[in-house]
């Protein structure tokens, strides 16, 4: 069976995100329609779906570099700030739109936290089962269209 470690992510994540949308697993605050990615940005988004493709992102992130923690993700999502006269910097991307979408993503069973030791340090969030199979199902469902898209890739 194909996994989501064999499928390009770039095919992987728009079809991650309409199945997401289409279980009701995220669903995009209202606050969401007026605010920007992060600091390093001038304007909000301009797709209509970018919360549910932010989630799919997410998602995939989590399962192949899990556990991971909110500002591992903010730093990932992050981009370099433009500083006028000065060399851009790198800056973090908003936490708090990571956050929500962890929530979320965490009522629907996909992920869960998972800790050092009980009442310890908290390592980050990591895959359930379901958030698992949720992948896998969606990366088989693409594998027919990477296939025609990248020559060679049918021998993995």
């Amino acid at each position: 069976m194909t996994t989501f470690h064999d499928v390009p992510a770039d095919l992987l994540i728009p079809a991650l995100a309409e199945r997401l949308a289409a279980e009701e697993a995220v669903s995009r605050p209202e606050w969401a329609d007026h605010v920007k990615t992060g600091v390093h940005r001038e304007r909000p988004p301009e797709h209509a779906d970018w919360w549910e493709v932010r989630a799919a992102a997410i998602l995939r992130k989590i399962g192949s570099q899990g556990p991971v923690g909110v500002n591992h993700l903010a730093q990932a999502f992050g981009g370099s700030r433009d500083r006028g006269a000065n060399p851009d910097r790198a800056r973090s991307g908003s936490r708090h739109i990571i956050r929500s979408i962890l929530q979320q993503l965490e009522q629907a069973g996909m992920i869960e936290m998972q800790m050092n030791a009980p009442g310890t340090v908290t390592l980050g969030r990591n895959l359930t089962n379901g958030g698992h199979r949720l992948l896998d199902e969606v990366a088989n469902a693409v594998r027919p269209q990477a296939d025609e898209l990248y020559a060679g890739l049918e021998k993995y």
